[in-house]
């Protein structure tokens, strides 16, 4: 798809705008805040997804080395 801005904020308005659309009429100021709390909930959730430098599980095992049987080998002392 071809991106008409390359503004975050201007994309995130128009999807807000393109649902906000489908749906016509509000019954209610809460459902309005629903619905733009669900853009905004999917948005960072994607932003999260695709900007994540380190993920969870490389550090768990960062945090909680996998036991090995073998003991750790120090270089000999020098004389």
């Amino acid at each position: 798809t071809k991106l008409h801005s390359t503004n975050p904020l201007e994309r995130l308005n128009k999807e807000v705008k393109r649902r906000a659309d489908v749906v016509g009429i509000f019954p209610s100021e809460a459902s309005i805040i629903r619905l733009i709390g669900a853009v905004l909930l999917e948005a960072n959730d994607e932003w999260q997804m695709q900007h994540r430098y380190m993920g969870v599980e490389a550090m768990s095992e960062m945090l909680n080395p996998a036991p090995t049987n073998e003991a750790l080998q120090l270089p000999p002392r020098p004389a």
